[in-house]
């Protein structure tokens, strides 16, 4: 968070921003619960299907007023919404309200007290969190769009969990397959995030080898400079008895 006193920064919104942290990530976990119960229980007898969709249509009321109160309490608006597009879209676009969930990532900041303070541990928690989040948002996502639909091979949350893990690894095996317009657009998406993700893992992995390497090349360098150290320190030693024999004779 910026200082108040500092250009650019935007201290009425970084409080609201602050307060409305853990009331907007309970809302995301009760979209969650609304969003995936009916899917992974399509026979729900009344009222509770009407209760599930009256809970999603609220919780997405509630990220409706966070954004425009952000917009009104920042400075630059334009810039605001220029740099949090994706927070438009997912406001303006009731198709887009499945990624809402995005905001259960910030419920990984409480598992980074745990995560010591090395960034590489960060990063591990974030990646590892955002891929349970990805597959199971995924799963649930084109098992919705594909169900019921003709030629579709992806019927139940297994299908579609196997579905998503095969996409994300970019395996894909070819044994399920979308076969609605709605559902390869999951899987596109899925696709680009299994790609970002494997990303950050082998860039991770890469810096992680090349601090061992350079910690052993730091431990080996300070070994021989100890050696050189000590075998200065025994040569001036014998130059100094020598020195000493030569003078008694």
């Amino acid at each position: 968070m910026t200082n108040a006193g500092e250009p650019g920064s935007e201290p009425l919104r970084d409080r609201w921003e602050d307060a409305a942290e853990w009331p907007l990530t309970g809302a995301a976990v009760l979209f969650l619960v609304a969003y995936a119960w009916p899917i992974l229980a399509p026979d729900l007898a009344p009222p509770w299907p009407e209760v599930f969709r009256l809970t999603t249509w609220g919780t997405w009321g509630l990220f409706v007023v966070d954004y425009v109160v952000r917009l009104a309490l920042s400075r630059s608006r334009w810039e605001f919404v220029r740099r949090n597009l994706l927070d438009l879209a997912v406001v303006a676009l009731p198709l887009l309200r499945p990624l809402r969930l995005l905001r259960l990532v910030t419920l990984l900041s409480v598992l980074n007290r745990y995560a010591g303070g090395s960034l590489r541990g960060r990063v591990a928690v974030y990646v590892a969190g955002s891929v349970v989040l990805v597959l199971f948002v995924a799963s649930l996502a084109v098992l919705d769009a594909e169900r019921g639909q003709v030629g579709a091979n992806i019927s139940t949350f297994g299908d579609a969990l196997w579905w998503a893990m095969t996409t994300v690894t970019t395996v894909g095996y070819g044994d399920r397959f979308p076969v609605t317009e709605t559902g390869r657009l999951i899987a596109g998406g899925l696709m680009l995030a299994g790609v970002a993700l494997l990303g950050v893992v082998t860039a991770s992995l890469a810096s992680w080898l090349l601090e061992r390497v350079r910690e052993v090349e730091e431990d080996s360098g300070a070994a021989t400079r100890r050696d050189v150290a000590a075998l200065t320190h025994e040569v001036a030693a014998l130059r100094e008895d020598l020195a000493r024999d030569r003078a008694s004779r």
